[in-house]
């Protein structure tokens, strides 16, 4: 049989045949603790039993597991011989009754991965914490069963564990002679389910409700994380925004949370942001915070809070046929984590994240060649991994936020209220909400979902502007151009709802809005009318208050004044578009980096926005290391170390701000005195007031020094002791592989690419170290090293794995026409490669030709001003 890549065929095959009455599984996890005696991967029992019916009797189909090992198999009362029908990820089942009951007894490993059961030892105190992570096919390392989202199914859980810990899963449990029972759950899909168990830190709270008809909802809630970070943790506001998400969405979804309890586990070594499983959702518990962060980052929290959230009903409730559609759940829940972050919370200004982060994740994204429309053409398993990306998420809630423009706000709720009752435990497909959304709104949804789901690439819009004699404008339009990259030759040319706002500069500086239209954008030209006549503008933003996703671009007088009044943008998200548009032209190669570091170090001491400045910062750096003319580095990273600092020094005492500019001044300070400047904050000697050096600050002054080959092996280990906790190994173990040693390189290659030592927390940690910008010369013999590898990684390690190294050690830092023939020539040499693997390769590929591209821009706009 095919090996664990499941395809879209074989899916809808298997759903064609078999239906899933319930499931009930049985673990017992008891060896996660204690020494492990055996010679492979340390294993726990699984023991499955499904109830499922077949409409063809006498037919043949497979459940899927992934084990090292089967102990037995029956089929109806039949025993099979676990050899005969299991090969390490299928088991084969033959002559299938209508109505049958499997029953699969199996030997499952622990992960050290972030996939399937994660075993995790806490260095701090010895102790074991264990959580499952499954989508979108890993629930089959766990338990034997159907995977693919569209063979939803009660499921019941039990497990047996140490005496001492708790176990928690989707229902609500209790301990019963030593084995933990929990409740049946609804009709949910595999990739959902979850297990948290160990000795967890646990606060609890509860939510009630009373409807309009007299009805009470009690939603028993729970946080948990591991003990070492107790004393950290905010419970509190984690259980403040859950409440103000309950009420939102119970006010705007009208369809009661149907999963009864809610739990949210903040767990270690964890690979995504978080993940929705109904009545248990997991988090990474780096959204617990071991030392002072600024309020983007409780927003950050609270956004993804939020998002999994509406998960609740867009994905769990109502869940997609296969991953052609997953956007119609994350899509959704990004929206939605923005619509009621604004909509609930304090954290008012959200859509400006969203215009400023999330968007760049997404145009980034629809500009690689291998973009795809929202919905996408998802062929396997492996596919799906790598559609979780920015068009998935970032565009499509882009997508839907145009799309409330468009049918407005009353109307798209209503139709998701439609959406839920009529698909509830159900699987849909793209036709399914765009009916609900034609009834409520009276728009044929087609054309609009052809243009916007259905083909890949973002347009840009510029505005025209023509000045009468009197100085008035006598007309104003927008032209619209289809992407560069349109795949198969067809551009596309969408229907946008746009706001037009003119600027001026007021007799103080400040720089206004004076006129706004909203029209609709069609075609390659269309005249704003209701425009004609103002006084001309030092300034147009064509997607004023962001309410349609395409790359902005200015005419001649709107960058001229940008470039000397940006700052004087008064409005927070004009601010923010004008900031995302001058990057975006910068990775388009049509502003030399130099100018937009320029710009971030003239105007961002002046930007109010936290979660904006800190964007700034990254965005700034990597102008530097990716797109500035190499021969400008070195002046353009001392400006920016300088600048940082000056701005370091001048900020309020205390204030966020301050510590945002530490931060950046940490990743660029190379010069001898900053980093001596650095060591002094490190050990006392030097102060800067209100600047309070906590433990995550110390590692981020420590990334620094350690590359630049100030702190060694023992000041790093001295550090850990001080700080002996996972987080403190994974940041030494990220310093360890920064230092500036090929023998240093050699150890950190090793231990990532010709090992599966180290967990996947660890190998992250390594990878980011492995890396420095400052080591282009030290780190060029892995150029060859990287491409001779990746197909054997690919092969051996799990697809996370995978993922990290293919990703992470790509060479973009040797950023040469060699490097790029390097890509090519591997990609032209291995045609029959995994289509995943190919697609990284082809992404970083691209990446580092942009990056080319930029640098000539770049270096011809310093031949010209020399």
């Amino acid at each position: 049989m095919p090996g664990e890549n499941l395809s879209r065929d074989e899916a809808r095959e298997r759903a064609a045949l078999l239906s899933v009455d319930g499931y009930e599984v049985s673990l017992d996890v008891r060896s996660a603790v204690g020494e492990d005696t055996g010679n492979g991967p340390r294993t726990f029992r699984s023991v499955t039993t499904i109830r499922f019916r077949c409409n063809e009797p006498g037919a043949s189909s497979f459940a899927d597991l992934l084990a090292p090992s089967v102990t037995a198999v029956s089929l109806n009362g039949r025993d099979l011989d676990p050899s005969e029908v299991f090969d390490g990820s299928r088991i084969l089942l033959e002559d299938l009754s209508a109505d049958n009951e499997l029953v699969v007894d199996a030997q499952c490993a622990y992960s050290r991965t972030g996939e399937g059961l994660h075993r995790f030892v806490d260095p701090e105190d010895g102790e074991v914490y264990l959580y499952t992570q499954y989508e979108p096919a890993d629930s089959r390392r766990v338990f034997a069963n159907f995977e693919q989202p569209d063979l939803k199914a009660p499921f019941r859980f039990e497990v047996r564990a140490p005496a001492d810990w708790t176990v928690w899963s989707n229902g609500v449990g209790e301990r019963q002679d030593g084995v933990w029972r929990f409740a049946e759950t609804k009709p949910i899909s595999t990739y959902i389910t979850c297990v948290v168990a160990g000795p967890y830190h646990r606060v609890t709270d509860s939510y009630e409700r009373v409807f309009e008809d007299g009805t009470r909802l009690e939603i028993p809630l729970g946080a948990l994380c591991r003990k070492g970070l107790a004393k950290h943790f905010d419970a509190e506001d984690v259980f403040l925004v859950t409440k103000q998400g309950l009420d939102f969405f119970h006010d705007h979804f009208d369809y009661p949370y149907p999963f009864g309890k809610y739990d949210q586990a903040f767990v270690p070594e964890y690979n995504l942001g978080a993940m929705e499983n109904p009545g248990l959702v997991t988090f990474r518990e780096e959204y617990i915070f071991r030392g002072k962060v600024t309020q983007a980052s409780y927003e950050a929290r609270a956004n993804v809070i939020l998002h999994e959230m509406a998960h609740m009903w867009f994905g769990d409730l109502v869940t997609m046929e296969w991953w052609d559609d997953l956007w119609l759940k994350e899509s959704f829940a990004d929206f939605m984590g923005s619509f009621s972050l604004v909509g609930a919370t304090r954290f008012t200004d959200g859509w400006i994240t969203f215009a400023n982060r999330r968007k760049a994740w997404a145009y980034r994204a629809d500009q690689l060649p291998s973009t795809h429309p929202v919905t996408a053409d998802i062929r396997d398993l492996q596919d799906a991994k790598l559609n979780f990306d920015g068009i998935t998420y970032a565009k499509g809630a882009s997508v839907l936020k145009q799309l409330v423009a468009y049918v407005g706000q009353d109307a798209f709720l209503e139709g998701a209220r439609r959406y839920f009752k009529r698909h509830a435990y159900g699987n849909t497909r793209l036709g399914d909400l765009l009916a609900v959304l034609e009834e409520t709104s009276g728009r044929d949804m087609g054309a609009w979902a052809r243009s916007w789901l259905q083909t890949a690439g973002v347009n840009s819009l510029t505005p025209q502007v023509v000045l009468g004699a009197d100085g008035r404008i006598e007309e104003l339009a927008v032209v619209q151009e289809a992407s560069v990259i349109a795949p198969a030759g067809h551009p596309e040319l969408r229907p946008h709802r746009v706001a037009v706002g003119l600027y001026q500069r007021s007799q103080v500086g400040a720089l206004e809005r004076y006129a706004r239209a909203e029209t609709d954008v069609a075609g390659a030209r269309t005249v704003v009318s209701e425009l004609a006549g103002a006084d001309a503008p030092d300034l147009v933003l064509v997607n004023d208050d962001d309410l349609t996703y395409c790359k902005i671009r200015f005419d001649e007088t709107s960058l001229a004044t940008l470039r000397e009044h940006l700052g004087g943008l008064t409005d927070p998200l004009a601010r923010a578009l004008c900031w995302s548009t001058l990057w975006n032209l910068t990775r388009d190669a049509l502003l030399p980096a130099r100018d937009f570091v320029g710009l971030v170090l003239r105007f961002a001491g002046r930007e109010t926005d936290i979660g904006v400045l800190q964007m700034l910062h990254a965005w700034a750096e990597s102008a530097l290391v990716h797109y500035a003319a190499p021969q400008w580095r070195e002046t353009g990273g001392r400006a920016l170390a300088e600048g940082a600092l000056a701005e370091l020094r001048q900020a309020e005492p205390g204030s966020e701000h301050q510590l945002a500019w530490a931060r950046f001044f940490a990743t660029a300070a190379s010069a001898p005195d900053d980093l001596e400047l650095m060591k002094g904050l490190l050990d006392g000697t030097e102060e800067i007031a209100g600047l309070e050096v906590d433990q995550e600050l110390r590692w981020a002054f420590l990334e620094p020094l350690a590359a630049h080959g100030v702190a060694d092996e023992k000041v790093l280990a001295a550090e850990l002791a001080r700080d002996d906790t996972a987080s403190g190994k994974r940041h030494q173990v990220r310093c360890l592989a920064a230092r500036p040693s090929a023998a240093v390189k050699a150890r950190a290659w090793e231990q990532v690419v010709d090992s599966d030592a180290l967990s996947n927390a660890l190998v992250e940690a390594t990878i980011a170290g492995f890396g420095q910008a400052s080591q282009r010369e030290l780190l060029a013999p892995y150029t060859p090293r990287y491409f001779e590898a990746i197909e054997r990684v690919w092969t051996e390690r799990s697809i996370q794995i995978g993922m990290d190294v293919v990703r992470g050690l790509f060479p973009a830092l040797q950023d040469s026409p060699e490097t790029l023939e390097a890509a090519d020539t591997w990609l032209a040499a291995h045609e029959g490669a995994a289509p995943a693997l190919r697609r990284l390769v082809l992404e970083a590929r691209d990446d580092l030709a942009r990056a080319l591209r930029g640098q000539a821009c770049d270096a011809a706009a310093g031949t010209s001003a020399g």
